[in-house]
């Protein structure tokens, strides 16, 4: 399949010529940084938790969120309970790549969380590794998005290295045991991802290997882990790709949740693919039709009305391979977000508007957005998972870039839907001054009338105590903002105005609220001169008189020197109660030096400002779903030469 090549084969710089040196991430002995884990078939039952040193570090603590349907849905084109959005994404090289962020901003932070129900963690190599852990950031992002994450299985085809001894391997039994499925159920449970992608493209099988991969699935399904099948693999064992649901592949997709469907679908193909699934009793959104987004992006040519016709069902879900395609061909972070925009909400930028002569409407347009917002606290500093800097509470605690998705937000469920006619605000994620993170929501402009800024749909249950707050500042002139709350049909309006140059907090209760629901948040700009505002945080809490515990048992792992000036460190603690995520500082003697965060219990500090002799103070503390602080925990590292 050799117009496939992207799919088939992700790091194909090394010789793809049998199983040669495989470095696990567990092999990194020398060095204190934790990689993201990758097997063979056979390398993989030697996994062991306990003794994989990286193994702690690769852990997702963040649960699966509810996600619900706003109550006002943008685009009343889309379709609400149809199709699903599958993403195959590649955020790095199998081998080789970081746990948990690195200092470089350069990353697919991946934002549009609402139009994605599945995140297929893609990868895998002949070289290198065929069955791939997710990295532990990128599960923790998509979780507090309510978005389900995949590991990945890739079984090559020959010519990009694959053996079909591997794939006998991968299916071996022992009596009545999978011993790889053991494996691979024993990887999800520690790591805290959803399940696996199955990608069989190794040629050379035959009804007996089939079979057997059959088995292997209901076999794996028992766990309760979902299983995705890629079409690939028949019912013969020949590899061939039936780009729908047909007789050849259905034995597989009977015990499978979903079926990645091949891209070389047509219309007549997913009608009779969704006609089949129903006869089998399963709903044609278990079926994804497979575009291949890796070469141009949004200017993929799609037959869309194939998939979403107009004012009919969806025939089938959908499956974007390798959307990190806004992040690969852009010039800078800006160029990026603009791209991603438009991949995903359409060229006008807006998702309530999407009508457009474009082929590419935007995902959109189809299908109808989601929201994790469903319980108290939330709040969100807009902190986009990557930056130029890190702040906290308004001050910049390190200049340094990163990236780290463990660490952001739920972003703006609407990007961007800004109401009123003539010249209206322009919203915008801005890097330059984070409040807290390493973004901020901007809004710039000069509105000829109210504008009103849609931002998150919730669905928050409003008690006495419920408080709502915005951290936000202007220029010199007031700042003209408003935030509008919605609970149901009712709206209510708090006035933000008064002149903040500095970072400025406003607090409202919503006690006279209680039992209601609030469903919409929004921010109001009124019409006047020119507006330039920051907004830092938004939050809807009930207040607690008490923050987190502290964590214990705080200590150093190992600490290895990157240079004269700098070390790394492995640090480890037991976890507190009721925790969103752990902050790492360098204490001076006269300021806080941010290093890092992590929602795991254990955390690598890629680089600490630290001299030979030098004996430096580190802080870990703990900080709540409302951003309240615990006191820290202290520990002295001593560089070494």
């Amino acid at each position: 399949m050799p117009t496939r090549r992207q799919f088939l084969v992700l790091s194909s710089t090394a010789a793809l010529t049998g199983l040669l040196s495989e470095t696990p991430a567990s092999a990194a002995a020398e060095t204190a940084q934790p990689y993201a884990s990758y097997w063979h078939p056979a390398t993989i039952l030697d996994w062991d938790p306990a003794t994989d040193r990286d193994a702690r570090y690769n852990r997702s603590t963040v649960p699966l969120a509810r996600r619900v349907v706003p109550a006002r849905p943008a685009n009343a084109h889309a379709h609400p309970n149809e199709a699903r959005v599958q993403a195959l994404v590649a955020y790095a090289p199998t081998s080789g790549n970081p746990a948990q962020g690195a200092l470089d901003m350069n990353y697919y932070a991946t934002n549009y969380w609402q139009y994605i129900d599945e995140l297929v963690f893609w990868g895998g190599s002949a070289s290198e590794g065929l069955i791939l852990a997710p990295n532990p950031t990128v599960t923790d992002a998509a979780h507090r998005n309510g978005v389900k994450v995949i590991g990945n299985v890739f079984l090559p085809p020959t010519a990009y290295g694959g053996q079909i001894q591997w794939v006998r391997d991968f299916v071996r039994r022992e009596g009545d045991r999978f011993p790889v499925a053991d494996k691979m159920v024993q990887v999800a449970r520690h790591y805290g991802f959803d399940g696996w992608f199955l990608n069989q493209e190794t040629a050379g099988g035959n009804t007996q290997l089939a079979n057997d991969m059959r088995d292997f699935i209901v076999y794996l399904k028992k766990s309760g882990l979902r299983v995705i099948w890629y079409d690939a693999m028949t019912d013969s064992g020949s590899v061939s790709w039936q780009n729908a649901l047909t007789a050849r592949n259905r034995m597989f997709f009977e015990p499978s949740d979903e079926m990645f469907l091949n891209f070389w679908w047509s219309a007549s193909g997913l009608q009779n693919s969704a006609a089949l699934a129903r006869q089998m009793g399963r709903s044609p959104y278990d079926l994804a039709s497979g575009v291949d987004v890796e070469a141009n992006g949004y200017n993929t040519g799609v037959s869309w009305a194939s998939v979403f016709p107009e004012n009919q069902p969806h025939v089938t879900s959908l499956g974007f391979y390798r959307p990190e395609w806004t992040f690969k061909s852009a010039a800078s972070p800006a160029d990026f977000y603009a791209r991603d925009n438009r991949f995903w909400v359409g060229q006008n930028g807006d998702p309530a508007n999407t009508a457009t002569t474009s082929s590419w409407k935007g995902v959109a347009h189809y299908v109808t957005e989601l929201t994790p917002i469903t319980s108290l606290p939330f709040v969100t500093n807009f902190n986009t998972g990557h930056g130029r800097k890190f702040a906290v509470n308004g001050t910049v605690r390190s200049t340094q870039q990163w990236n780290n998705l463990s660490l952001q937000d739920v972003l703006p469920t609407w990007r961007w839907s800004v109401s009123g006619t003539g010249t209206k605000v322009t919203p915008s994620l801005d890097w330059d001054d984070p409040y807290d993170g390493g973004t901020a929501l901007k809004i710039t402009g000069t509105p000829q009338q109210a504008n009103d800024v849609r931002l998150f749909a919730t669905s928050l249950a409003v008690t006495g105590t419920t408080q709502f707050e915005v951290v936000h500042r202007t220029g010199t002139g007031p700042s003209r903002l408003q935030a509008v709350l919605r609970f149901g049909t009712t709206e209510r309006v708090l006035d933000l105005g008064g002149v903040s140059g500095a970072w400025r907090r406003s607090v409202f209760p919503l006690g006279e609220h209680s039992g209601a629901t609030l469903t919409e948040i929004s921010l109001r700009v009124l019409p006047g001169a020119a507006v330039t505002a920051l907004i830092g945080r938004i939050g809807v809490t009930n207040p607690v008189m008490t923050g987190p515990a502290a964590p214990t048992n705080l200590a150093v792992e190992q600490v290895s020197r990157t240079d004269a000036t700098t070390a790394s460190a492995r640090l480890t603690w037991t976890r507190s109660p009721n925790v969103r995520q752990y902050r790492v500082y360098k204490w001076t003697g006269t300021e806080r030096i941010f290093l890092g965060g992590t929602a795991n219990d254990a955390y690598f500090v890629p680089a600490i400002p630290l001299a030979s002799g030098e004996t430096a103070q580190i802080e870990v503390e703990a900080v709540s779903e409302a951003f309240d602080v615990s006191p820290p925990a202290r520990i002295s590292i001593t560089g070494t030469p």
